[in-house]
């Protein structure tokens, strides 16, 4: 696999991470009410986890997989280069909507042409390489969106010899650079993207098992603090669920963690759906909230290591009942710490606290993995992630309009529900003493994922599958 067209798809990636908060911050400017900015963000999440079924499903029975990418690119050129012409809110929710499902609906495609004409061997590496690049590309977006707003006026005012430079028309020319970005992506991934035989196109069973494992164990990239949701985890660690199966399979300790779950994930997205309106009217510019994302974004993605290290040392009852805690009490501190002293100060102090969020973020998200991990009976362990995975996505659509709809009565009492729904959620992990000692504890091991850091515990593969690989290996 040649790197040209990870760096196309880099360059693509730079597009959709200015977008996921220019878009908000757009419709804020726009007049926006903190329900509106609930419901952009709950219609973003909820399309996605459909979208990248669909597409996941339609890029099987193709000969081809290159167009579906390319398609994407160009849809989202398209819709960047559109939402600013759009003064009607409704209508940039509608528009954010088809943003995010072609962008949703690929990231399945793309880990196909990854590991397609690949060994299993290389599979790992590779969906790392893969990572990495969209993970430079998301953070390069919101560096881009953090600099505009001080590099932006200079290149307008010079581009329209006026003395003053309209703020609404640097937002504009902002997402006409991430659509030219996106085009520009295009065009390289049209040239570089790889073409695999579609004699070799993973489509068994075992190998669909293979890489959602390896999904399950990499490790998070830039945008997971913010946008925690993963479309492509979604597809693959579904895609085998069988409802038969998993009845009767779940125990107290695994319904008391999704339980758990349920109540911190709706907890985040309440947290993240109002936040940029409550940035805004704290008086911080577009690119001051932008930077205040890319610090929590980056010290989550500078964590995920070292949690993954943690997770497979100490107590990963107290690891997540204390992480979950930490971001419960942060949530509210943020209205706090914008309130110290003058605006610059505030920025400064909001910046600590979100860098402290984004570094529970990257606790929760390893460890989390951990639990379920050790909790799900051997035989149906794919399928439970796989449930975990898509509770996550259902907990951010209901979280992004609660949020929004509890900002209206004020930023403190919505982000102390969201703070709150997070504590409870931790009480309950704080319950499983099953995760203290005992076999369950420690089992399955730790194993690090070859060639790629380990930053937490890959999922126990059961009898089934060791006996499907040494049958693979031996053919």
């Amino acid at each position: 696999m040649t790197e040209r067209w990870l760096y196309a798809w880099g360059l693509g990636s730079v597009a959709f991470g200015g977008a996921s908060l220019l878009v908000p911050l757009y419709i804020v400017q726009l007049g926006a009410t903190p329900v509106q900015l609930g419901i952009l963000a709950a219609t973003a999440a909820v399309i996605a986890a459909p979208g990248a079924i669909v597409f996941g499903r339609l890029a099987n029975r193709v000969s081809q997989r290159r167009p579906l990418v390319l398609v994407t690119l160009v849809g989202v050129a398209l819709a960047l280069t559109a939402i600013p012409f759009l003064s009607n809110i409704t209508a940039v929710i509608v528009a954010n909507a088809a943003l995010w499902l072609v962008v949703s609906s690929v990231a399945p495609v793309l880990t196909m042409l990854v590991v397609d004409d690949a060994p299993e061997s290389a599979w790992s590496a590779r969906i790392g390489r893969l990572n990495k690049f969209q993970g430079y590309g998301w953070a390069g977006g919101l560096v881009l969106g953090t600099v505009w707003p001080f590099v932006g006026p200079l290149v307008v005012g010079a581009a329209t010899a006026g003395p003053a430079v309209d703020v609404t028309l640097v937002t504009q020319t902002l997402f006409w650079l991430l659509a030219g970005c996106a085009a520009l992506s295009a065009l390289g991934a049209a040239r570089s993207l790889p073409r695999p035989a579609p004699e070799n196109h993973v489509t068994s069973e075992h190998r669909v098992r293979r890489i959602a494992r390896l999904l399950a164990s990499s490790r998070g990239g830039v945008k997971g603090a913010t946008f925690a949701f993963s479309p492509n985890r979604l597809y693959w660690t579904t895609r085998n669920i069988h409802p038969r199966k998993l009845a009767g399979r779940f125990d107290a300790a695994l319904v008391t963690y999704f339980a758990a779950a349920t109540l911190f994930f709706v907890g985040f997205a309440a947290f993240w759906a109002p936040l940029p309106l409550f940035f805004t009217e704290a008086s911080f510019g577009s690119g001051e909230v932008f930077g205040l994302y890319l610090v929590s974004s980056v010290a989550s993605a500078a964590l995920y290591e070292r949690a993954g290290r943690l997770a497979s040392t100490y107590d990963v009852r107290l690891l997540q009942s204390g992480a979950l805690t930490l971001r419960g009490v942060l949530f509210p501190a943020v209205v706090l710490a914008t309130a110290v002293g003058a605006v610059s100060v505030g920025l400064v102090t909001a910046g600590v606290v979100l860098a402290g969020i984004g570094v529970t973020w990257a606790v929760i998200a390893v460890v989390g993995t951990a639990i379920v991990t050790r909790l799900a009976p051997a035989s149906v362990r794919g399928e439970v992630l796989g449930l975990h995975t898509a509770l996550g996505a259902v907990a951010g659509g209901i979280g992004s309009v609660l949020g929004g709809w509890a900002a209206s009565f004020g930023y403190l009492a919505a982000f102390s529900v969201a703070g709150g729904l997070v504590l409870l959620g931790a009480l309950l992990v704080g319950s499983l003493r099953v995760l203290s000692g005992g076999t369950r504890a420690t089992e399955p091991p730790a194993q690090p994922v070859a060639e790629t850091p380990p930053t937490t515990v890959v999922p126990a593969v059961s009898t089934e599958e060791v006996e499907a690989e040494a049958e693979l290996r031996a053919k």
